[in-house]
């Protein structure tokens, strides 16, 4: 990724014309984020950003941009959504909680 996709992807963004979806690439790659059509290099293409481990306001976006023929599939989905599909998976506890007040021993 280009330090201008970068730039761009964290600047505040208007609410204009941006939507939720989950995008699938050719049938190879997902992308849960904001989505909107932009004319680039000409022809118009789908920018997606993602935000960046489930927290934009902490992590910022990360932006790519597809052309149409490109495109698999293409869903609506709402904003939890796409947090929640791009917050890093959290490992189970390592320790076991147990109750103080439990009166067993263990040898």
């Amino acid at each position: 990724m280009t330090d201008e996709q970068n730039q761009t992807a964290q600047q505040p963004q208007e609410a204009d014309g941006w939507e939720w979806a989950r995008v699938e690439i050719m049938g190879h790659r997902c992308h849960y984020g904001r989505v909107r059509e932009e004319e680039r290099f000409g022809p118009k293409m789908l920018r997606v950003d993602i935000p960046i481990k489930g927290d934009p306001a902490a992590n910022g976006w990360t932006t790519v941009y597809y052309g149409g023929p490109s495109i698999f599939s293409f869903g609506l989905i709402d904003e939890a959504a796409a947090m929640k599909a791009n917050k890093p998976y959290e490992p189970p506890a390592i320790s076991k909680w147990t109750d103080p007040d439990d009166e067993e021993e263990y040898p």
